[in-house]
């Protein structure tokens, strides 16, 4: 009999580890954890997408700026001969400032190209500093996840090490085919392999036995071990 209580003290700390576990498993700060992992992986996705735009824009509007720049320094150089005074032949004059006039309206249109370009990116800048400022907050919220997921996955570990070494010394007298049997049973039942029986009920799956096996079960011999004929769990009078 002593060695069927032990078995039952082996069953409370099991179900005890079971509680831990899954505890562990199922902390709602890991579930949050998760959803913010996702919606950063959405907003760096969201972010590369715009910036693979902005950039595409950027290097647009760069390339307009360039252009800007050498028709900026053919007009210096245009007017710079024209009014150096080493040019006197009307003719001459006269391309020369067609050349300057043609030279400006091309400095316009590209201009208008610049704004242009420059008010196609401004709102993905925006954008993209909302990103930004949206990830700095989901990594701190992650930061903060992490740190109470770790102090509680501290905790639990803590008291798993005190359940499994209780446990272990419980499980110190018990014949190994009985802990055996018990395991099995653990495994196709739910985790609980030993049950009390109280008041002709078992407390593993709560239906109480006939009357013909309670009568049976008190004329067996003390220790001798007896299952639920209702579930198959080891019963402990």
């Amino acid at each position: 009999m002593a060695v069927l209580e032990d078995l039952l003290v082996v069953q409370e700390h099991d179900s005890a580890i079971d509680r831990l576990r899954y505890k562990k498993e199922t902390l709602p700060e890991q579930a949050r954890l998760a959803e913010v992992e996702k919606a950063l992986a959405a907003l760096d996705a969201s972010t590369a997408e715009v910036g693979a735009r902005r950039d595409d824009v950027a290097r647009r509007q760069q390339r307009h700026e360039d252009e800007l720049s050498s028709v900026e320094t053919k007009i210096g150089e245009v007017e710079k001969r024209l009014y150096s005074g080493a040019v006197s032949a009307p003719r001459e004059l006269q391309a020369m400032q067609a050349d300057v006039a043609s030279l400006n309206r091309h400095r316009s249109d590209i201009e208008d190209r610049v704004l242009e370009t420059m008010q196609e990116r401004e709102p993905l800048d925006a954008e993209l500093t909302a990103f930004a400022e949206q990830r700095a907050g989901l990594e701190a919220e992650a930061d903060q996840l992490r740190q109470a997921i770790a102090e509680q996955v501290g905790e639990i570990d803590a008291e798993l090490a005190t359940e499994l070494e209780a446990r272990q010394t419980a499980a110190a007298s018990i014949p190994d085919d009985l802990i055996g049997q018990y395991e099995r049973l653990r495994g196709k039942q739910g985790g609980v392999g030993a049950a009390r029986l109280v008041n002709g009920r078992c407390s593993g799956c709560h239906l109480t036995l006939p009357a013909t096996e309670l009568d049976r079960i008190r004329r067996e011999p003390a220790g001798t071990v007896v299952l639920c004929d209702q579930c198959g769990r080891i019963l402990v009078p």
